[in-house]
């Protein structure tokens, strides 16, 4: 059979009536933003605001994507001349739309200094992120940049050829300055707490060890916005792939898959200005952190705890986690013991937005893996699961159902599910993980404790906290005993 021709421009005018598609000149459009970190997430979310954006007439805001790893993303796009399709499912309906806000799409380290020169173009007023929590080379545990982390080193030694994130916003933030250019704004749309007072933060120390005037520029010029971003997007599939291409007729290498819902916040900080996104969907306000607690503790965490509950009783997707009763029950529970920590945003509906998480999860049309949430464990359970925990060790309540959910990442990190199959754990501290848990074996009360050692992800003072090692150990112990299923009934 033969392939169908593949989706670009010229051939936009072929798409069925039904597939939106964009309408705006895109040769007239300007690169006004550089965005680190052009996964799925990106393309679902900032790059559909701003092609709403450029379809109102606002033609400064075109996307330059740039990954700092794999070259996977330009290699699907650039055939395609940037374009691709966002597939918007729930269970009723599905909805195409072809997205061009993307112009083009680098990879740094092919060329750094490549990506650094259009870091430095007069014209890029924005330089966005999602390179997701591990990309910013810090401690997770104290928010810290990790001076010890090999990227940091590697950068420090070879700015020119830089390979984080922050090395090529160093690279860049320097080079304008001596051009005299103004500052670009900074804009973290990662699940970090604060994330862009953290983004700030860690920045701002890694360009002082380049140099104390560079420190110094960075803290006084560069404006750094929290923002809270919220879409579900799973990953994409060949299954995917070839349904796309069957009702667009054209080939599409990489479509994104994703929810009708979605949501961005965004503080009203830069200097030197921004897309009208509040005009497509978006709320600017003067405050991210109440919106922001209350998606990373209720969506992120929630989300964190079915994935490794879920794996561990065998379901493959958010979906059929859900389906469960007791995993159900469970995580409404959950959610009830989440809400009390929070400092909820002026006329948040908590109820009904809890109602609406439980409703998205259980969205079969989105085959969210619970192997691919829990990637990453370490360094998402700090701003997930363990902030929460404080705050309700704090005020003396019990933190039983949050601590099922780290007993159930530590039985996920030993790499062996209740079957006795490998699991391909991926995180940054994988190793580390392995080698705990040959030491400790399936033993509870020897396992969570070594675990509980790393201070780069529990810190030092709750890590010590009796309270807490009690209940965690109690929650392993309970699913190594009886499994998954039978421990997430009982704590629901």
């Amino acid at each position: 059979m033969t392939a169908p021709p593949r989706l670009n421009a010229e051939r936009l005018g072929s798409l069925p009536t039904a597939v939106e598609r964009p309408r705006y000149d895109r040769e007239a459009v300007t690169c006004g933003i550089v965005h680190l970190g052009i996964g799925a997430f990106h393309r679902a979310h900032q790059a559909v605001y701003t092609e709403d954006v450029l379809a109102a007439g606002d033609h400064r805001w075109g996307i330059l994507g740039a990954s700092l790893r794999s070259p996977d993303t330009r290699d699907a796009l650039k055939p395609q001349d940037s374009l691709y399709t966002i597939a918007v499912r729930d269970s009723e309906r599905e909805r195409l739309r072809v997205v061009g806000s993307i112009l083009d799409v680098m990879v740094g380290p092919e060329d750094p200094e490549a990506l650094i020169a259009r870091m430095s173009d007069p014209t890029v007023a924005i330089v966005s992120l999602t390179v997701t929590e591990k990309g910013y080379c810090h401690d997770p545990a104290t928010g810290q940049l990790d001076e010890n982390h090999p990227d940091v080193v590697h950068d420090l030694a070879h700015p020119a050829a830089p390979r984080s994130a922050l090395g090529y916003l160093a690279a860049a933030i320097a080079r304008r300055r001596a051009a005299g250019v103004r500052p670009f704004t900074v804009m973290s749309c990662d699940n970090l707490p604060a994330n862009g007072r953290t983004a700030r933060r860690i920045l701002t120390r890694f360009a002082a060890l380049v140099s104390p005037e560079l420190g110094r520029h960075v803290a006084e010029a560069i404006a750094f916005p929290d923002t809270m971003v919220d879409r579900i997007v799973p990953a994409t599939t060949d299954i995917d792939r070839t349904h796309v291409g069957r009702v667009l007729g054209l080939a599409d290498a990489w479509p994104i898959m994703t929810e009708p819902f979605t949501q961005w916040v965004i503080e009203d900080h830069f200097v030197a200005g921004r897309p009208a996104w509040e005009t497509v969907g978006a709320t600017i306000v003067g405050d991210v952190a109440p919106y922001e607690a209350m998606k990373l503790r209720l969506l992120n965490g929630s989300h964190s705890a079915i994935a490794y509950l879920g794996y561990l009783a065998s379901h493959e997707t958010v979906a059929d986690a859900m389906a469960d009763p007791a995993i159900a029950a469970y995580v409404a529970a959950l959610m009830d013991d989440t809400t009390v920590t929070l400092t909820l945003p002026a006329g948040a509906d908590v109820t009904g937005y809890k109602a609406s998480l439980i409703e998205r999860f259980r969205n079969r049309a989105l085959k969210h893996r619970t192997w691919q949430i829990a990637m990453d464990g370490s360094q998402k359970l700090p701003q997930r699961l363990l902030g929460t925990i404080r705050d309700r060790l704090d005020r003396g309540m019990p933190i039983a159902r949050h601590a099922l959910a780290v007993a159930a990442w530590m039985r996920y990190v030993t790499g062996v599910d209740e079957r006795g199959n490998p699991i391909d754990v991926r995180d940054p501290l994988a190793g580390d993980f392995a080698a705990i848990a040959r030491d400790a074996g399936p033993v509870a009360e020897r396992l969570a404790p070594a675990l509980l050692g790393l201070r780069a992800i529990f810190g030092e003072e709750l890590a010590a906290d009796e309270r807490f090692r009690a209940a965690v150990t109690q929650a392993l112990s309970a699913l190594y005993a009886k499994g998954a299923k039978a421990t997430v009934a009982a704590y629901g």
